[in-house]
């Protein structure tokens, strides 16, 4: 077994839960101002800024979570391409230039979490136990365990 192969799983549970949080921190601070940013938070609802930074927000914190991880770093990947596209590209080119490196980068890592999946220590494998769990205890016979009942005879002795 190679190193690579050893802690690959670890290694994308370490990137998904930065990712995750700085996604989560980077929604906080539009929303809530929290820590203060400066800048002014938009009106609940408000197109798109208030939806990018709930999308940051939720997105975030189920991608460091570890919980439908997939889906929400595609929406957040999605989102940070919107942003880079509508809102910095057309200042100029290239992303230092435009201020666009946050969403770029936030695009690609979220897309990349998105196509490799959770890695180790999610919660969404605690979840797959647990509903796993519930659905063979009401198989007859428990955790998948077959019951065997005894001889007619042993029984009426």
């Amino acid at each position: 077994m190679t190193v690579r192969t050893r802690f690959e799983s670890q290694g994308i549970a370490a990137f998904r839960v930065v990712i995750g949080f700085l996604f989560f921190w980077h929604g906080a601070s539009t929303l809530f101002a929290i820590p203060a940013s400066g800048k002014a938070i938009p009106d609940f609802g408000a197109w798109p800024g208030w939806w990018a930074a709930a999308i940051q927000l939720t997105g975030g914190a189920l991608v460091a979570l570890g919980l439908g991880t997939r889906v929400a770093a595609l929406l957040g990947s999605g989102s940070m391409a919107y942003a880079y596209f509508v809102v910095h590209q057309p200042k100029a080119l290239l992303p230092i230039a435009n201020g666009g490196e946050a969403s770029a980068l936030f695009c690609w890592a979220l897309l990349l979490i998105a196509i490799t999946g959770p890695g180790a220590y999610a919660l969404s494998g605690v979840v797959r136990a647990a509903r796993q769990a519930k659905s063979l205890d009401a198989v007859p016979g428990g955790l998948g365990l077959v019951q065997v009942d005894a001889p007619q005879e042993v029984q009426n002795a």
